[in-house]
Formats: C-alpha cells, sequence, structure tokens
C-alpha cells in the first residue's frame, strides 16, 4: 500500500493556489519533503494529514480517501508540528498522553497500560505528574511525539519537528522518528542531513512536486537550485 497517491491535486486558500498539478505515488517507509519556504511543502503534510482539503484532483493517504473516508484516516495517522505547545491540551504530561486515545474507546486499565509503555518509551515516567506547560522545549517535542506514537499509527507525519531544539534534542527526536516501530514517515524539514536518512526524498517548488527519488540526487539538485 503506497502511503501517498496524489493525481493533479491543487489546493487552493483563499485567492492562491498553494499546490497545483501534483502528481506522485509514494510508497518508501521514510519519505522526507524538501524545498524552499513558501514552495508548499507544509501544505502537501497538511494534505496528507487530513488538515487541508484538496480543491482538485485524486487523493489516497494510506489507500484512503481523506474526504470520504475521514475517521479511518484519523486513526491511522498521527501528525507531529514544530511548535509542540500547539498540541499540549492537558494539564499534565500522563493526562496529555492519554487524552490522545480518547477517540480508541480503551478499557481503563489497557488505557493505562499503553499510556506507561509510551512515557517509558520516550523517557517521560519520571515527568508524568509535571505540568506539561512548563517542560522544557526538548521535553514538550518529545511529549508530542508521545502523544503521536501513543496512538501506534501508520503513518506519522512530522513538520519540522527539530526546528527549535537544540542539537542534541533534535538527535533524540529524529531517533525516534526513524526508529522502526512499525510506522511509515512522511517529514517536512530544511535539515539535509536529516532528509538524507530517508529512503526517498521528494522536492517541491512553486506549489509543486518537481522530483522524487534517492536521497543524494534530489538533495544534490535542490542544492545546485539554491546556488543559482
Amino acid at each position: 500500500m503506497s502511503v501517498l497517491d496524489l493525481e493533479n491535486v491543487g489546493v487552493r486558500l483563499g485567492d492562491t493556489d498553494v499546490l497545483h498539478g501534483v502528481t506522485c505515488s509514494l510508497d518508501a517507509r521514510t519519505i522526507a519533503v524538501v524545498g524552499e519556504n513558501g514552495s508548499g511543502k507544509s501544505t502537501l503534510a497538511r494534505l496528507a494529514g487530513g488538515l487541508v482539503t484538496a480543491t482538485s484532483g485524486r487523493i489516497r493517504v494510506l489507500g484512503l480517501d481523506p474526504e470520504r473516508e475521514a475517521s479511518q484516516l484519523r486513526r491511522g495517522v498521527s501528525v507531529v508540528f514544530s511548535n509542540p505547545d500547539a498540541q499540549i491540551i492537558m494539564p499534565t504530561v500522563a493526562e496529555d498522553v492519554a487524552f490522545s486515545l480518547r477517540s480508541e474507546k480503551l478499557p481503563r486499565a489497557e488505557k493505562a497500560r499503553r499510556v506507561q509503555a509510551a512515557l517509558e518509551r520516550f523517557g517521560l515516567v519520571e515527568l508524568a505528574d509535571r505540568s506539561a506547560h512548563d517542560l522544557s522545549g526538548g521535553q514538550k517535542q518529545l511529549l508530542a511525539l508521545c502523544g503521536a506514537f501513543v496512538r501506534r499509527p501508520g503513518l506519522v507525519i512530522a513538520d519540522e519537528p527539530t526546528a527549535y531544539l537544540d542539537a542534541r534534542n533534535a538527535r533524540r527526536i529524529a531517533d525516534h522518528l526513524f526508529a522502526d516501530a512499525g510506522h511509515r514517515l512522511l517529514l517536512v524539514t530544511h535539515d539535509l542531513e536529516l532528509a538524507r536518512r530517508c529512503e526517498t526524498v521528494v522536492l517541491v517548488r512553486d506549489g509543486t512536486i518537481i522530483a522524487t527519488g534517492a536521497p543524494d540526487a534530489i538533495i544534490a539538485t535542490y542544492e545546485e537550485a539554491l546556488r543559482c
């Protein structure tokens, strides 16, 4: 099953065609999306996550139609943004992780077990009762990841997840994203070394995909364009 199938997709926001003529079929486990600011990268990620609606063309995410099968898509996809404050809802760390499971209707014991396992995985057990909003930037992003992964998604969409982190925390976040935990990864990033860790790289320019392929080749094309 492909991660993302797009056929002549366009997205219009207000009076602006943010994406146009986007066609691709992506089935790698780890996919990076690169391009300059304003190129349409984040809109592509939000489209894949069901957060933006296509105004034209055909789209499938994990084989699902985001409009007609929206509830199934939400169960199978988790989205992580660059600013974790936009995702932290509940007062404490443990409560925030548990909140991510609200739609799964789990028995109380199973829910508690899932939350505990996720806290252990992301090194947050000792912070379980801490105020989620008083954490450091790195801890908040770990909490955002914890909330995303506790749902056991088939696809994680991460939009600049290391943008505001120091090198140590950026490495920790990246290692969690790339861990083989049964999920696929769609990563929007300006960090080209991070993009090189992916199996496939997608280059976006002026609202459309202009190239996809092996990391070294696509990144070389991108870097050459930046020098012009």
